[in-house]
């Protein structure tokens, strides 16, 4: 079965790296969300190969789209065969300075 291309805010949805697709959109629409190093709007194509950067206040994220998505919802245990999370990296909240307690 053919998968077809995946808009960039079902694919952030989907693959857990942003709770709903709402949010995923207004992620994109703040230039928070990269593909391939480039700001990406909501209804860009994913593509194998992509490596997309998702910047929250909290938490980064980099992943690397390995094979073509499904057009379906896909299971969590489908995850690692469809991309590789390259990085995954908790923020400090604003104002938290690690060095303060020094």
């Amino acid at each position: 079965m053919r998968g077809s291309h995946m808009r960039l805010d079902k694919f952030l949805q989907m693959a857990g790296l942003i709770k709903r697709r709402v949010l995923a959109c207004e992620a994109c629409k703040r230039g928070l969300v990269k593909v391939n190093g480039i700001s990406a709007k909501p209804t860009r194509e994913i593509l194998p190969g992509d490596e997309v950067v998702v910047s929250l206040p909290f938490r980064e994220v980099a992943v690397k789209i390995l094979k073509e998505l499904p057009d379906h919802p896909f299971r969590k245990d489908q995850r690692p065969e469809l991309f590789e999370v390259l990085r995954d990296v908790a923020k400090a909240p604003p104002g938290d300075d690690p060095w303060e307690s020094w």
